[in-house]
């Protein structure tokens, strides 16, 4: 399973609006239906480093394709950081102030106090008849950039104002310049939030058995602080079931709707069952085989230049660096072959992608796709008719069709921003980890300093029969069954009739009565 979420993670990485949530979220469901698909190919030969884009390319896809009916354990880590941190800060700053009407002076008082220091090493006074040229420089610095400013100002309410060139670039991007206050924001975000915070998942990937397990945890670490919280994820393809961790979600559910559950969800699983018998039949395995096909026309199309092998011993001089630990991880390598597309290039290559699998899904099922708007989540609680699968697959279909029509409308630009992609592999051609690095968020802005940075680092190994899937939990539950679980479908009725009888929290009441489908089956609740 977690080959499909990685895959869709190499297509859809972090999309600045709802591309990745939507299809992550449609194809997570539909593989639990079925299981994965796809098709087993030979042993590929990367032992000789082979330096051609197009060897690069093909070597790369064999790899991905071969890697979807493999067996293996997984290490995930996820760190996000500042892209300030990037910058030299100790090069001379664009811009002086934080303000732009405090510019001219802010500009003048640091190059007048660097005079006062120069004067100092030289055992001079700045108002010595030597420095009067350097002071008359600055003076009249000040008021030629005071002028411009006071210009600039006026020409905001009348075009006709003349402004110096350099002055007019300078004022008109202001707001886009690496300030002193961007970077000590920065600065205390690393070190206040970023660095102390670490989001990993590990787990096995067994599509053959028709499961895959995932523990995804955070954790944040600091000098007088220490707290984490792990997930247990166990997804059974065959019969398109998803558990998660009860425990993690008995205390919330206790204080707020049932407050007679006590300790019954103790080392207990909640059940998930994705399809309720609406979906058309083979829905889930008709998402793989399009998923896939769109994943490999897609990759097919990229221009060859996009590929290149690295020399491992290279890594650590790439810019921006690789977080330290993610290096350590991948230097040993045999070969590594990189993908770099331009942010333009990556959006298209996602907008193919999606028309792709939007296409080949409809016209299969075209008894899924809706014309009308999608609803938002809240239209959708109150619609008594939307929490079946197939109505739930229908507003996502809606969803993606209307995210295409709204990105053929809208391309952002963004100068200087890549989207790289390394794999690294082992003497014997086997790949073995995948990073991933892309900026998050503010991919509108012209000065890519801003915003952050996003660096995944994905490890494969053979899996250890010796291990648990769920190192923190008994081993009697490390399988979910019918009696180390609880299944939402049956639990859902019977804590509605709960309501109904009159029992019950003051806000599950009210939530009670929000719900149309519980009145419509109960009646409201006093």
């Amino acid at each position: 399973m977690n080959t499909v979420h990685h895959t869709i993670a190499q297509r859809l990485p972090f999309k600045t609006k709802n591309n990745l949530l939507v299809t992550s979220a449609f194809l997570t469901g539909a593989l639990l239906l079925t299981g994965c698909q796809s098709t087993s190919l030979g042993q590929s030969n990367t032992v000789t480093v082979k330096q051609a884009p197009s060897v690069a390319k093909k070597t790369l896809e064999t790899a991905l394709q071969k890697q979807r009916r493999q067996s293996f354990s997984y290490h995930s880590n996820l760190e996000i950081s500042s892209n300030q941190q990037f910058a030299d800060t100790s090069a001379k700053q664009l811009v002086a102030a934080d303000g732009i009407d405090e510019y001219c002076e802010e500009t003048h008082d640091q190059a007048y106090a660097a005079l006062i220091l120069q004067t100092k090493k030289q055992n001079t006074d700045i108002l010595a008849a030597d420095y009067d040229a350097k002071r008359d420089t600055l003076k009249q610095s000040y008021f030629e950039c005071a002028d411009a400013y006071q210009a600039w100002e006026e020409q905001q309410y009348d075009s006709d104002v003349e402004v110096a060139p350099t002055y007019q670039a300078l004022f008109d991007n202001y707001e886009d310049e690496q300030k002193p206050l961007d970077i000590k924001k920065s600065q205390l975000l690393d070190e206040y939030l970023l660095k102390p915070l670490s989001i990993d998942s590990q787990g096995v990937y067994q599509p053959m058995a028709g499961k895959a397990t995932m523990l995804a945890s955070v954790q944040y670490q600091a000098r007088n602080h220490h707290s984490s919280i792990n997930q247990p994820i166990y997804m059974d393809f065959k019969n398109g079931d998803i558990y998660l961790w009860a425990d993690n979600f008995a205390m919330f559910n206790s204080d707020l709707l049932d407050d007679k559950l006590g300790t019954k969800w103790r080392n207990k699983w909640l059940k998930i069952a994705i399809d309720d018998g609406t979906l058309p039949k083979g829905f889930g395995g008709e998402v793989i085989k399009s998923h896939f096909a769109a994943v490999d026309m897609t990759y097919d199309a990229a221009p060859v230049s996009q590929f290149d092998y690295v020399a491992p011993n290279t890594l650590a001089s790439l810019s921006p660096k690789l977080p330290a630990h993610h290096l350590s991880a991948m230097l040993p390598s045999d070969q590594i072959i990189r993908r770099v597309q331009s942010f333009e290039d990556y959006q298209t290559s996602q907008q193919k992608y999606m028309q792709i699998f939007y296409d080949r899904i409809s016209e299969k099922y075209p008894e899924l796709v809706q014309e009308s708007e999608p609803m938002t989540a809240f239209e959708t609680i109150q619609n008594p008719k939307a929490f079946t699968s197939k109505s739930i697959v229908q507003k996502i279909l809606a969803m993606i069709k209307d995210q295409m029509n709204e990105e053929e409308t809208t391309v952002e630009t963004v100068a200087n921003t890549a989207v790289q992609e390394l794999y690294g592999f082992d003497r014997g051609g086997q790949l073995k980890w995948e990073h991933l690095r892309r900026q998050l968020d503010n991919t509108s802005e012209a000065n890519n300093n801003k915003g952050m940075r996003i660096d995944v680092l994905q490890q494969y190994s053979s899996i250890s029969t010796k291990s648990l899937a769920f190192p923190n939990l008994p081993s009697n539950v490390q399988t979910p069954n019918a009696s180390n679980s609880i299944d939402l479908r049956e639990y859902g009725p019977e804590l509605l009739q709960y309501y109904q009888d009159g029992n019950g929290t003051a806000v599950g009441k009210m939530v009670f009565n929000m719900l149309p489908m519980a009145r419509e089956r109960f009646g409201s609740v006093e």
